[in-house]
């Protein structure tokens, strides 16, 4: 595809994007519920479609295309298995919206830091989530920087790509916080949707239709439609893979900080359905795009490339390859700006926020607008390193995550955890995360994210039941939350 095109098109999805961004703002945000989460004031409609936008990112269409095109219908299996644990959103979502509510809470480790009664919990926390999310940010600089110079001949060079996302993210967090990277993140999620459906299914029919195209998989490809195929979905692999998405709604904070933004319980149920349906439907683009990529072009040297490469095909007419194109980067940026504005919001309200003399809600705000640029700079550099294989390294920061789990079940269900408990479980079960990621070390063929989850719930009820609980918070935060729970849905039946 000709450059000039490209630009064209990155031009007005910035335009579009930036018109919107403004026109969320209603005036100044005078302080962190406001700027962070929209006052507590989201529709259900339009976080359904803000969290799907956050939620799936350069890790579809990309990513999981890649996947796919490496292991076969293995990765369907291994989406299908994080929707089993997206069950989890229905049981801790309604508990983290009645807490926010009730407490106050801007983030979910400042939760953590009330719920133990300690300021080094919510700083451990907060420090270990910036530790394996920027990672995770550089993932979706990847994805951008792989798409803008595929589709066009490496014209725009991979670092122009990334260097573009980067100050994108950064613009539409700033502009207006919350609000402005929700309402550009729903524009984003109608763009993803739309335009990867209608692409993906020219694509198939260019192929010979569905028949034709499963009748080809089938024949020449046979690996790819059963598991372990052709032998990258072993069992260590698959669990490995799978295990970390399983957790990723309560573990990952960008995601669980959308659960304190909803308006009400029937916005939060709103946003919840719409989301299940949207990453239903994208799943399955997402598999047929890595498949019709392993179709057309077998011998790819990067899997991560196969949906770029199919853009840039004959297969797909230039305006439609130019849309999708737009709605992937889309689905980055909206992925780098939540993860930005929470992890800004953890380091101003948690790190920033702790200090010996506690800041005013007004100077965390603004300590928390100067920390944006320098967590995506941090992002942008990570990126320049260009991993192979975006799933596997989305997964990889997502297994260093899975450490604080135990902490987050525990705060609503088990009334002897403690702050000890919590921070030794995080630090070293999260060094050791760390450690055999940057040595590629598996235990028995397993990844990282098994060990330092089993390793993290040993040192959590250990440590815990050798010191003093906070028992009256303890207390009070699990009663509240039980009996809340039964009224909530008493209305609802």
């Amino acid at each position: 595809m000709n450059a000039a095109y490209v630009w064209i098109g990155v031009a007005i999805y910035v335009i579009l994007s930036l018109l919107l961004a403004f026109y969320s703002r209603t005036g100044k945000a005078k302080d962190m519920t406001d700027y962070f989460l929209g006052n507590r004031m989201m529709g259900g409609v339009v976080s359904a479609l803000s969290y799907s936008a956050t939620t799936f990112s350069a890790f579809m269409l990309v990513g999981l295309a890649g996947l796919t095109y490496a292991g076969g219908v293995g990765a369907l299996g291994f989406e299908l298995i994080y929707f089993a644990g997206v069950s989890l959103i229905a049981f801790f979502g309604p508990r983290y919206w009645l807490v926010g509510k009730k407490y106050g809470y801007i983030t979910p480790t400042e939760m953590l830091g009330d719920r133990y009664e300690s300021k080094a919990v919510a700083v451990v926390t907060a420090l270990a989530s910036c530790i394996f999310l920027i990672p995770y940010s550089a993932v979706q600089l990847t994805g951008v920087g792989y798409l803008l110079s595929s589709l066009s001949n490496n014209v725009i060079s991979f670092t122009t790509g990334v260097t573009v996302a980067t100050i994108l993210a950064i613009v539409f967090t700033i502009i207006a916080g919350l609000r402005s990277v929700v309402w550009t993140d729903a524009f984003q999620a109608l763009i993803m949707i739309i335009t990867a459906t209608l692409v993906v299914l020219i694509v198939i029919s260019r192929l010979g239709g569905f028949g034709t195209f499963f009748e080809t998989l089938s024949t020449e490809h046979p690996g790819s439609l059963a598991v372990p195929g052709s032998g990258y979905f072993s069992f260590p692999v698959f669990l490995s893979l799978t295990l970390p998405w399983i957790f990723f709604s309560i573990s990952n904070p960008q995601v669980s900080q959308r659960l304190f933004i909803p308006k009400s319980f029937q916005s939060l149920r709103t946003m919840l359905i719409g989301f299940l349906l949207f990453g239903f439907i994208y799943t399955l683009i997402a598999i047929l795009w890595g498949f019709s990529a392993r179709i057309q072009f077998p011998n790819l040297d990067n899997p991560d490339l196969a949906t770029p490469t199919l853009l840039a095909s004959d297969l797909v007419p230039p305006i439609l390859a130019l849309i999708v194109m737009i709605g992937i980067m889309a689905a980055a940026i909206s992925t780098i700006d939540s993860i930005i504005l929470t992890l800004s919001s953890m380091v101003a309200r948690d790190v920033y926020g702790n200090t010996k003399k506690r800041p005013s809600d007004k100077h965390q705000l603004k300590f928390g607008k100067i920390v944006i640029p320098i967590i995506s700079v941090l992002a942008y550099l990570f990126a320049q390193l260009q991993f192979d294989l975006i799933a596997v390294l989305s997964v990889s920061t997502s297994a260093g995550l899975l450490v604080i789990v135990p902490a987050y079940i525990a705060s609503f269900f088990w009334k002897r955890g403690t702050a000890a408990g919590v921070i030794a479980s995080v630090v070293i079960s999260g060094a050791f995360v760390a450690y055999l990621e940057l040595t590629k070390l598996k235990p028995f063929g397993y990844g990282s994210g098994l060990w330092g989850l089993i390793l993290a719930i040993v040192i959590f009820v250990v440590v815990s039941l050798a010191t003093k609980p906070p028992k009256e918070k303890a207390e009070e935060f699990i009663e509240f939350t039980k009996s809340e729970i039964k009224k909530l849905y008493q209305k609802t039946e």
